[in-house]
């Protein structure tokens, strides 16, 4: 009788692009973020939302190595933070930023190069080259020259997204990009990120705006210190999913999501 042996295949499984497991923030006594785990697959595109105060901004600074974590542990690409010098790219808020500092639009983007290439090396053609092609995807070639402190709020944020591009992140943090801009460059951001879920580039965006996580994110994580809920819109997005995050009513008008957050605490 003849036994066939069976052979049996074992598909490596990679890790995910953004791992963190029971990771907590704290402020002194108080806690930002409690006991986070959560997994975040390479070129996923997730809106974090939650209410003022949830942990949105500590969230993505922790990313970054700005807040230590008094506990649990953060992976990218399976190593610990820290090991990835030029993986990730963080845009903080608009008012976190000095816009006074005297410096040309060009030099700003020339920073996401120094990421990648080290601050005490000359920069390069091909640094040029990517800066400059960096500012030609957002439409602000004819800025170069000009200072950061003389250009709108949204030319600035067009500013601080090309020098992201420039930097070629595996991830992108964008804390609240849609804030205080113009209609204009909120298309300009939106057609980027289509442009990088088509490059597999990972994104992250925090928003308070529900119907457009909803619209233009395949993943939403929803926030109030402790995850209240991840997935797809349709599943975070329930009446009591919305209730536990934000403790307010939530009402829908015409398919547009809006949440009473008139008593809420102050943000993070």
């Amino acid at each position: 009788m003849n036994h066939k042996s069976t052979e049996i295949n074992y598909v490596r499984q990679e890790p995910a692009l953004l791992a963190l497991e029971n990771v907590t923030v704290t402020y002194g006594r108080l806690y930002a973020l409690i006991d986070i785990t959560l997994e975040i697959p390479h070129g996923a595109q997730v809106a974090v939302v939650g209410p003022n105060g949830a942990g949105k901004s500590t969230l993505f600074k922790a990313l970054v190595g700005l807040l230590p974590f008094q506990s649990g542990s953060i992976q990218i690409h399976g190593v610990p933070l820290g090991d990835h010098k030029d993986c990730v790219a963080y845009i903080p808020q608009r008012e976190e930023v000095d816009w006074t500092f005297p410096v040309s639009v060009k030099d700003v983007i020339l920073m996401g190069r120094f990421f990648t290439s080290g601050w005490f090396r000359s920069p390069k053609a091909d640094d040029y080259s990517i800066i400059y092609r960096s500012m030609q995807q957002l439409g602000i070639s004819s800025l170069a020259e000009r200072s950061i402190n003389d250009l709108s709020g949204g030319q600035q944020q067009r500013v601080f997204l090309a020098r992201a591009m420039a930097q070629e992140p595996h991830i992108l943090l964008l804390d609240e990009p849609f804030t205080g801009i113009d209609s204009s460059t909120q298309h300009t951001t939106l057609e980027l990120l289509e442009s990088l879920r088509a490059q597999q580039v990972t994104v992250l965006v925090s928003t308070h705006d529900l119907t457009m996580a909803s619209e233009h994110f395949e993943k939403v994580l929803l926030l109030n210190r402790r995850i209240i809920a991840y997935g797809s819109p349709a599943d975070v997005f329930t009446s009591e999913n919305l209730e536990r995050a934000f403790g307010k009513q939530v009402f829908q008008i015409d398919g547009t999501i809006i949440v009473d957050q008139c008593c809420a605490p102050e943000d993070e």
